[in-house]
């Protein structure tokens, strides 16, 4: 399967416009050979809580809709970080659409981040449980941004629900773009999955953030990686053939002591 990362700026608060920008890069990685695409976190309204309140929509309108239209036309798997609004909540979601267009998957992220200034636990309701669905013979499991510092979420998803890609749609500013890079390749090796990194670039609200998207194979090594400050497509190749290769030479699912430490 061919996966690629679409690392975009977003224009604040204008929908239409991102929208038009993922359906660029939906198609640019269409005409390439992509089955399936990733966007960053809240690629619909940017990353600016006040704006987020003020534009957050629910999935029967907004963005959603339209990149249900943009799958479906184009035939191409997209995922991406978007807003949902459900009654007086909002969400920091992300939406899995399969290639004919229909949401095959959810997440809300989980943990939300709320050191100042950002403060997401001022915007945000936290989700309740984590998500992951099928593409063939491999399985996808949701995670944005914040989620990669708490390693518990990625191992619940490969031993409890079969996950073996792991996509983290972020939002990551540059101070800790290190800690970034670092985490996204802990989470590749000690799990033996892939790891896709869609991550944004530009500035919004007085925050910059730091690119490197990436897509990380199941050893850890970097097999497509992005600048830290332009717009760029990343595609790869990932199979089922490279999981079972490494798992077969190190099958660390099979060494751990449940007993110690429990399920995870």
């Amino acid at each position: 399967m061919k996966i690629a990362a679409g690392q975009i700026a977003c224009s604040l608060g204008d929908l239409d416009a991102n929208v038009r920008k993922m359906r660029d890069f939906s198609s640019r990685a269409k005409e390439t050979g992509a089955d399936l695409i990733v966007f960053p976190e809240m690629a619909d309204t940017g990353y600016a809580m006040s704006v987020i309140q003020e534009h957050a929509t629910a999935w029967t309108e907004g963005a959603v809709p339209q990149l249900q239209e943009i799958a479906r036309t184009l035939s191409i798997s997209i995922i991406s970080g978007v807003s949902e609004r459900e009654g007086t909540s909002i969400y920091n979601s992300q939406v899995a659409i399969d290639a004919s267009g229909h949401r095959v998957a959810k997440y809300r992220k989980t943990h939300l981040f709320s050191p100042p200034p950002i403060e997401e636990h001022k915007c945000f309701s936290p989700g309740a449980e984590l998500a992951s669905f099928s593409i063939g013979t491999l399985r996808l499991g949701l995670t944005i941004c914040y989620d990669l510092r708490f390693p518990e979420v990625y191992r619940t998803l490969a031993c409890e629900e079969g996950a073996n890609v792991f996509i983290v749609s972020s939002a990551w500013p540059f101070p800790r773009v290190e800690h970034l890079r670092v985490l996204a390749v802990a989470r590749a090796i000690e799990n033996q999955s892939y790891v896709v990194v869609s991550n944004r670039v530009g500035r919004d609200d007085g925050v910059s953030f730091c690119g490197n998207s990436a897509i990380i194979d199941p050893y850890g090594v970097t097999v497509a990686a992005a600048s830290a400050d332009r717009e760029e497509l990343l595609q790869a190749e990932i199979s089922k053939e490279t999981l079972r290769s490494v798992r077969d030479k190190m099958p660390i699912f099979e060494h751990r002591r449940e007993e110690l430490y429990g399920k995870r």
